[in-house]
């Protein structure tokens, strides 16, 4: 790929990023310049770099292949002040614990989930589907197929991680959420406070 080509198309990519607000996914960019979709992952990497290494307000961030404008955390008090405060709506203990489970565990059904909290949880998995954190991924093959549930890419937005690989590590999940201490793992706690 030319040095002009390749420097038209990172600004055409930096225009529909900007433009389109939701995650640009690689394949997509990729098919309207008609060139390969590594090719096109290739050009969101060096854009991301670029962004990183000037010190921008902006950075790119990488969702599942996916490329999206975000602001740094350093000038998020000025954001603030620019802004209208918008009330932020606190997970409540139950919807949490339900949400590191299925992040943990997925794909999981809903018995699964209420045998590790020990109770059921219909109305929680509702109210975390409705934030649009959780989906059904299909159906289990066991008996009755009952649907599996796995996070959603705005669950992945809301947590800033770029993959569920980044999800941090925990040592057994069903004993963290029988002794009810969640807070082994922070940083989700705290980006649910602060995003949703």
């Amino acid at each position: 790929m030319k040095l002009n080509s390749k420097k038209k198309i990172k600004s055409a990519f930096e225009s529909m990023m900007f433009v389109w607000g939701y995650p640009l996914e690689a394949k997509e960019a990729a098919d309207i310049f008609d060139i390969n979709k590594d090719d096109a992952y290739g050009l969101f990497k060096e854009l991301q770099n670029e962004y990183e290494q000037e010190g921008r307000g902006i950075r790119i961030r990488e969702i599942n292949k996916a490329f999206q404008y975000i602001t740094i955390s350093e000038n998020e008090e000025y954001v603030e002040k620019l802004c209208t405060p918008v009330k932020v709506k606190k997970l409540s203990q139950a919807a949490l614990e339900v949400l590191a489970i299925i992040a943990y565990k997925q794909p999981i059904t809903k018995s699964e989930i209420d045998a590790i909290r020990g109770i059921k949880c219909d109305r929680v998995i509702e109210g975390l589907e409705k934030k649009e954190l959780v989906e059904v991924r299909g159906r289990s093959e066991k008996i009755g197929r009952p649907l599996i549930y796995g996070t959603t890419n705005e669950f992945l937005k809301k947590f800033g991680f770029g993959s569920i690989k980044e999800i941090p590590e925990i040592d057994d999940l069903e004993d963290t959420i029988n002794e009810k201490k969640i807070e082994g793992i922070p940083e989700l706690h705290e980006q649910i406070e602060m995003e949703i």
